[in-house]
């Protein structure tokens, strides 16, 4: 039984171990960390942020899209996309969501897999922002917690919203909640929103039975945007060979922002976004919100059309259904 017990511990710890937390340049940024377990790597921003900036197979290409001319720069008087992941205030707001993200942040290596950035209080908000990266020890999992602290005085009714900034040139994928049949399924089952400027006539739109697919075009000259609601959410997006996934769980459409969105889409002619929401509260001062993403990276994936059963066939057992 010790020996069992021994083994198991030794296990563990070789597991754990076998993620590496580092500090480290990137581009021009002193003081960002990365995180990595050989096979994928990631780098998060310490001198602005919190952000996410780099995702991708060691040595790989980052699948997250940087605006080269910000990149490594801070302390801007303005707020700069820069991209990469990052945390917002939903619903979108001109002002608010916009809050100035440029000064440092504090990170702390929580364990050997798992770093806490932690960014200052944001004078127009009040909000003090958090995201919590966990790699997996082997293979392409991570986990990011993204989470809100209301620093302020005042309650504020909000949600927290998770935006991840593509690499330009993919196609990026919303599932839809399951389908089924008429008459024997009546009730709706998810609503599919739409901005002021989405264009459904716009090429970049492809639909099928159970997904939404939205082309990322560097020559586009308007940008598009749509919002779905499933309670198992997910997305992706297919750069070249490389196909990110991301996946969070909502509950109740009633209580989510945007008309009952946990799944928003959006490109311009530099990136395409990946967002997901989760529930709208009334935020006491001292209280956090928070919801999680799973992530993961896969590689050598080709999808030959974009019909259910090409997507069925690669996605489905990338996303546990």
């Amino acid at each position: 039984m010790l020996k069992c017990s021994v083994a198991l511990i030794l296990l563990a710890m070789s597991a754990s171990a076998a993620v590496k937390i580092e500090k480290t340049t990137y581009k021009g940024w002193p003081n960002c960390y990365r995180l990595s377990n050989g096979e994928v790597e990631l780098i998060v921003t310490t001198d602005v942020g919190p952000r996410v900036i780099r995702f991708g197979f060691a040595g790989g290409q980052n699948v997250f899209k940087e605006f080269a001319e910000q990149i490594g720069k801070s302390g801007e008087s303005t707020w700069q996309p820069r991209g990469g992941h990052r945390i917002w205030m939903a619903p979108e707001d001109g002002v608010l969501s916009y809050a100035l993200d440029n000064s440092p942040v504090q990170a702390e290596i929580k364990s050997a897999d798992t770093i806490v950035l932690t960014g200052p209080v944001e004078k127009e908000t009040g909000l003090q922002k958090q995201m919590i990266v966990k790699l997996a020890a082997t293979g392409t999992a991570v986990e990011v917690t993204n989470r809100l602290t209301n620093k302020g005085a005042h309650a504020r009714e909000m949600a927290s919203w998770a935006l991840t900034m593509m690499a330009p040139g993919g196609t990026g994928i919303a599932v839809f909640p399951p389908r089924g049949t008429h008459p024997k399924d009546l009730a709706p089952t998810n609503p599919l929103v739409m901005s002021a400027y989405t264009d459904f006539s716009d090429p970049r739109w492809h639909f099928t039975k159970k997904y939404l697919m939205l082309k990322m075009d560097p020559n586009a000259t308007s940008p598009q945007k749509a919002g779905t609601f499933n309670k198992n959410t997910a997305g992706a997006y297919l750069l070249g060979s490389d196909l990110f996934v991301k996946q969070t769980t909502a509950r109740d459409p009633a209580k989510q922002p945007d008309m009952g969105c946990s799944y928003e889409t959006f490109t311009n002619n530099q990136f395409l976004e990946m967002e997901t929401l989760g529930e709208m509260t009334n935020l006491q001062p001292g209280s956090s919100v928070q919801h999680i993403e799973h992530w993961s990276l896969h590689k050598n994936v080709k999808i030959g059309s974009w019909t259910d059963d090409q997507i069925d066939h690669v996605l489905l057992p990338l996303i546990g259904k």
